[in-house]
């Protein structure tokens, strides 16, 4: 039978956000795709350095137990690219120099990729592409820019798999982000304390919420497949909401049967702080401003989706 990606988790990420290619792509940007893929070429057995969402794709992959045969995997990382294909061979190199399992990745040679993401069955993107990261969300799979400067995950969790999430316009749609930027804070609350016992229609992320729900249960059954894994997912929603809109998004939730570790609700509070405290290995937030805060204390990923993005 032929390998296949049914049921997994599979999370697909450019190169620049796994390696730190950012020299190369000042070159890129100075001067133009020939001098990147000469750059490239020339580099081709120095192994980058690690990107921002390094440790999120160590942890991921370490979250099937080594030795497992393929067909029993949970979770696959596949690189998607803009890089040419021998520009290519510096990823895959660089992964098996640092001991990553990549084995699976798609270059276009400066072609939108995201087109790839269906057939991949991606349950996440992370580009620092924005225009890449647009369409992918436009095609309903989550999908975050990276932010390339943020702070590296801090290494104090290292049997964890941690994921924060914003709430409006990321888990959730932005239906009550759109009633706070219209009528202000009052109306926002009173909008939520009307529809308390209503669950907020999902935003983008929610697959990917109820996909690592599903594999934080599968650990949790002896025998099932993912039983015995080196590292455990831990989820945390940090939202600018407070009491009582916190009703509603805890609400939403349970209606969806999915679980969180922690919550933390803001009230409009500067989320980095919390972040620092909390040392996920990726945010995702639809608030550049937000992003920005959380990318002095670890890495961060922007969700262009909703009313603060202009869609």
């Amino acid at each position: 039978m032929p390998a296949s990606l049914e049921g997994k988790l599979v999370v697909a990420i450019s190169s620049r956000a796994v390696f730190d290619f950012e020299e190369e792509n000042r070159v890129f940007e100075r001067d133009d795709d020939a001098a990147y893929m000469a750059l490239q070429r020339e580099r081709l057995d120095v192994s980058a350095q690690p990107g921002v969402a390094w440790a999120l794709v160590r942890k991921l992959l370490q979250f099937d137990p080594p030795g497992r045969p393929e067909a029993q995997r949970r979770i696959e990382v596949v690189v998607v690219s803009r890089n040419d294909p021998v520009s290519g061979l510096r990823v895959f190199r660089s992964a098996q120099q640092a001991g990553l399992r990549l084995e699976r990745g798609v270059f276009t040679r400066g072609r939108a990729p995201w087109r790839y993401l269906a057939p991949l069955k991606a349950n996440l993107f992370l580009s620092a592409n924005a225009e890449d990261v647009g369409a992918a969300l436009d095609a309903g799979i989550p999908a975050a820019r990276v932010f390339p400067e943020s702070v590296k995950a801090s290494e104090s969790h290292p049997d964890e798999i941690r994921i924060a999430f914003d709430g409006d316009a990321v888990l959730f749609s932005d239906e009550s982000e759109r009633v706070f930027q219209s009528g202000g804070l009052d109306a926002f609350q009173r909008h939520e304390a009307d529809r308390v016992a209503l669950p907020l229609p999902p935003g983008p992320f929610k697959p990917l919420l109820e996909a690592l729900h599903r594999l934080q249960h599968e650990d949790d059954r002896p025998g099932a497949p993912g039983a015995g894994a080196p590292v455990r997912i831990r989820t945390a929603l940090v939202t600018a909401r407070s009491a009582p809109a916190h009703e509603r998004a805890i609400r939403t939730l349970m209606d969806w049967g999915i679980e969180v570790d922690e919550a933390m609700f803001l009230g409009g509070l500067a989320k980095g702080p919390f972040l620092k405290e909390f040392e996920p290995d990726f945010f995702f937030d639809d608030q550049t401003g937000h992003c920005e805060s959380a990318a002095r204390f670890g890495p961060a990923g922007h969700v262009p989706a909703g009313i603060a993005n202009g869609r």
